[in-house]
């Protein structure tokens, strides 16, 4: 809702944030919220202090961590090789790169989605 919040801004039209979010829940809630709530009115987080989209990278740590913790799951959550991966690829190194290089060489490959779709149980398994 945001991302086209902020995309398809125009200012002569003015804002129109309501409608666009009945059109987003049409295309995607499961459940209907009641006609009186009007969250983008109260959820500062998508348009107070330049936070905007930004609000996303809670989403993405979500989405790294439920896929590093997969390769625990493959491997057994107390696999000793894998723990020390993890210690070398993404603890040793901490914030001296970016965490996707770490991630991509703990993992092997880029994030993938799924595991944050499983985790949240919104795909099979």
């Amino acid at each position: 809702f945001d991302f086209r919040l902020h995309r398809e801004f125009d200012p002569a039209r003015g804002a129109r944030a309501l409608e666009l979010l009945a059109e987003v829940r049409r295309e995607v809630a499961v459940l209907q919220p009641p006609t009186w709530q009007r969250m983008p009115h109260s959820f500062t987080h998508i348009f107070a202090g330049g936070y905007a989209a930004g609000y996303y990278s809670y989403l993405w740590a979500e989405l790294l961590s439920a896929d590093a913790f997969e390769r625990f799951e493959e491997s057994g959550v107390f696999d000793a090789v894998t723990g020390a991966a993890f210690r070398k690829s993404i603890l040793a190194v901490g914030g001296s790169r970016p965490a996707l290089e770490s991630f991509i060489e703990f993992r092997g490959r880029e994030p993938q989605a799924d595991a944050l779709l499983r985790s949240y149980g919104l795909a099979s398994v």
